[in-house]
């Protein structure tokens, strides 16, 4: 099979998609999306999100030592994608897309309310890598919505309806493959297994437009301002 040798870039994907929300020191929260993050150990459990210098948040984010990662599900996709390419130097991000700044457990930085999942986190270390800096942080708390908790009070972040970024487009997660280990499981595991997800899979996507309307996203619309082209062609990050 043949194969096209390209220079070398940032090609990796999909990748998660989070709503990283900080406080300025003057009390201000502001969100910056971001999609250059991802986990990097277990015990303590911690996680890496990598932002450009340039970036409005990043001295917040700096000087704090604190932020937390809001998870993007179908209905928050718009508003990820809005944080994303509009600056908090002139903007409201909250005000301007009615979401909901809401005190988190652990640390000062916000928790965004209509997010499906948030993990506050603490910074432990700052690499300066070269256009980015890498903020290699703990997690010390996690909050999730009410509704994403089974009769057995077990978190399905499956029906959650999250979103993935690819290469500057955003995607809904699809039917599921299967669940570590299926490669070698029973057939009647792999059944059993396999029903379960792709109705826990059916029933987020089913959920999402009852998820939007019962939180409101989207319907506040943002101010008419043209997006920053700069932070567009920079990235999520």
């Amino acid at each position: 099979m043949r194969r096209r040798k390209l220079k070398p870039g940032t090609l990796l994907g999909p990748l998660p998609l989070g709503m990283v929300t900080c406080l300025g020191q003057d009390g201000r929260p502001n969100i910056i999306t971001a999609a250059w993050l991802g986990i990097i150990n277990s015990e303590p459990p911690m996680l890496s999100v990598s932002i450009r210098k340039q970036r409005y948040s990043h001295p917040w984010i700096k000087a704090s030592r604190e932020f937390v990662v809001n998870l993007v599900d179908e209905p928050l996709a718009k508003a990820a994608d809005y944080c994303g390419v509009k600056s908090g130097a002139d903007t409201n991000k909250f005000g301007d897309l009615g979401l909901t700044a809401a005190p988190s457990s652990m640390v000062k930085a916000p928790t965004i309310a209509e997010s499906p999942l948030s993990l506050e986190c603490r910074i432990k270390r700052i690499l300066e890598l070269g256009s980015h800096d890498m903020f290699i942080a703990e997690i010390v708390a996690v909050t999730a919505r009410e509704e994403l908790f089974d009769k057995k009070d077990r978190l399905c972040l499956a029906d959650a309806g999250l979103a993935a970024y690819l290469h500057g487009n955003y995607y809904p997660l699809g039917e599921p493959l299967g669940f570590m280990g299926y490669s070698v499981a029973a057939p009647h595991v792999y059944r059993r297994r396999m029903h379960v997800l792709k109705s826990r899979a059916r029933k987020g996507k089913e959920a999402a437009p009852a998820v939007r309307a019962k939180l409101g996203t989207g319907q506040k619309k943002p101010k008419s301002r043209p997006p920053d082209r700069k932070q567009q062609k920079n990235g999520m990050g």
